[in-house]
């Protein structure tokens, strides 16, 4: 099995000019956790995860006041939290390569390339949905 194989090819990406909380409720309303970020020329510029907005929105003990956290969450935006060195794999890398990948290296998701131009993204759940179509095929077919 390879990564073409598993891999989500409609992709949901922002650009990096995007405001973070704009990056956070597309997430939400599409139940994902990863966004790669593409620059001109659909260049992939780094990812955006939900760790990633978490960890940038301020700490409930701020002594900040609403309006100003409002305001400077509205100038916040995805190139200033992604991460810029992204790890990412072909479409034909054997399936097993890539979750050890994933494992080593403690991430959730790998952008997949053909050459320059992304053409999916490959998660956990991709790897577990595969998983479960291996060895429990039964499960597999569960809505």
């Amino acid at each position: 099995m390879i990564v073409g194989d598993l891999m989500t090819r409609t992709v949901i990406t922002v650009s990096p000019e995007t405001p973070v909380l704009d990056a956070r409720q597309e997430m939400l309303k599409q139940k994902i956790r990863h966004l790669p970020v593409i620059g001109p020329g659909r260049k992939l510029l780094g990812i955006v995860t939900d760790r990633d907005i978490r960890l940038s929105l301020p700490s409930q003990a701020t002594s900040l006041s609403v309006w100003e956290l409002n305001y400077l969450l509205t100038k916040l935006t995805v190139d200033q939290v992604m991460t810029k060195t992204v790890i990412t794999v072909g479409p034909m890398r054997p399936a097993p390569d890539a979750a050890r990948l994933m494992l080593d290296q403690k991430i959730g998701a790998l952008p997949v390339m053909d050459g320059e131009r992304l053409v999916g993204i490959v998660t956990e759940t991709d790897m577990l949905r595969a998983f479960v179509e291996m060895v429990a095929p039964e499960l597999a077919r569960r809505p």
